[in-house]
């Protein structure tokens, strides 16, 4: 199955559907983007749609509702979760501004703080 994002205002996925690979196939029997873009368009009436993958070989992500398509890095972004994050550009995930504990440990972002926090799972 191929899948697909509809984009909506803004640049933002408001859906991601699947299509059967046969509906991708051109008269040589290749996958082609448009025709999956081709057979929505005329099934939904929605001509703003894009491809993605589970496994990130296209649009660094595999998007879902809430992600911005950014057509000028041809990837889709996930919303930022903090206003201190930065993006990092190879993979167009957010970072935090102190890297995440690597000791066994739950945590979660403390924006008011700038520190991971131990989760208390009692």
């Amino acid at each position: 199955m191929a899948h697909f994002a509809k984009i909506g205002l803004n640049s933002k996925v408001i859906q991601v559907v699947s299509v059967h690979n046969n509906e991708l196939l051109d008269a040589d029997g290749v996958e082609q983007e448009a025709n999956g873009i081709n057979f929505l368009t005329n099934l939904t009436g929605w001509a703003i749609w894009k491809q993605t993958s589970y496994n990130a070989n296209i649009r660094k992500n595999f998007a879902s509702v809430g992600f911005k398509y950014d057509e000028d890095r041809d990837a889709f972004i996930p919303p930022k979760p903090f206003p201190s994050w930065t993006l990092v550009e190879s993979i167009c995930q957010w970072e935090a501004p102190v890297a995440y504990p690597n000791d066994g440990l739950m945590y979660e972002w403390n924006e008011e703080n700038q520190q991971w926090e131990v989760v208390d799972n009692s």
